[in-house]
């Protein structure tokens, strides 16, 4: 049947361990069709986010066409699930997919094996932020959004203040805008991958070898390349996507000001679906020859 070691012994001890009988639970429970979906690939599907002022939580879950994505069915699981995410304790993927999901009979993990039996396409909790600060706000910004809370990039900005929360949580959307647009890699230069960093340097090195300038010249050049670097990938070195003047910082800056407080960013998390995930790139003229030459 496809499906798991676990599922065919429980179904095997279901049905006094009749193999036909086994088979026909398996169906019945969508286990054997989920298990024969499993090997292909789903970077389509939602980011669902959900936010209640000091905290906030975002989780992707993949199917393998934008279609699923439409269904209503499918969005309405995917918030479910971002929910149960927000209001619990839940720290992993793992605890995700063993957590009771409301309104059903058994775990998420239960209900992702029913959604694909009924849909008919695979699908993956893949991933998971929650995010909160005991005194400040945690904000949300979805692009490409379906509905409310449902999209394609989501971001969580969580950011630490005494000040007016609601001015406050005006800002941070704005921010999160900011970081769905400009894909920051680290908060702050601190924060940066060191081996990220050293591989960037090692390549503007080989570039600025390949000149022929002088070696001081050459130091220069690489340390104006790696401030480059900083204004690309880092949030508070990067120009500011709202008014494409001034740098992240000192929008901070400026925003603690209008609401009365000091404004600490505490984090941020982007979520753009499927990324990472190796998708399978079809040749439609090639299908088209090779049926043409058999």
């Amino acid at each position: 049947t496809g499906a798991g070691m676990m599922d065919c012994k429980k179904a095997l001890t279901e049905n006094g361990g009749d193999l036909e009988s086994s088979v026909d639970w398996l169906r019945t429970q969508g286990l054997a069709a989920a298990a024969k979906k499993a090997g292909r690939v789903a970077s389509e599907g939602l980011v669902g986010i959900q936010a209640d002022g000091t905290k906030g939580a975002m989780v992707e879950i993949n199917a393998e066409t934008d279609f699923v994505a439409r269904n209503e069915t499918f969005q309405d699981f995917v918030a479910g699930v971002t929910d149960l995410t927000l209001g619990s304790a839940i720290s992993s993927v793992e605890d995700l997919a063993n957590a009771p999901f409301a309104g059903g009979d058994g775990t998420v993990a239960d209900a992702v094996t029913t959604m694909i039996s009924t849909i008919g396409e695979n699908m993956s909790l893949r991933r998971l932020a929650f995010m909160s600060v005991d005194g400040g706000v945690v904000s949300t910004y979805m692009h490409n959004a379906l509905r409310p809370g449902l999209g394609k990039i989501g971001v969580l900005v969580a950011l630490e203040s005494s000040g007016d929360k609601q001015k406050l949580d005006a800002f941070g959307k704005q921010l999160a805008m900011h970081i769905a647009a400009a894909n920051p890699q680290s908060l702050s230069r601190d924060d940066l991958n060191p081996a990220d960093l050293e591989r960037e340097r090692k390549i503007l090195i080989e570039q600025a070898k390949d000149s022929g300038k002088p070696a001081d010249i050459i130091e220069k050049m690489i340390e104006g390349r790696i401030r480059k670097y900083y204004e690309e990938v880092c949030l508070v070195d990067q120009t500011y996507v709202i008014d494409g003047e001034n740098k992240v910082a000192k929008a901070v800056e400026a925003a603690a000001k209008e609401i009365g407080a000091e404004i600490k960013i505490a984090g941020f998390q982007r979520f753009a679906l499927g990324e990472g995930i190796e998708k399978e790139e079809d040749d439609f003229a090639a299908e088209v020859a090779a049926a043409a030459g058999g």
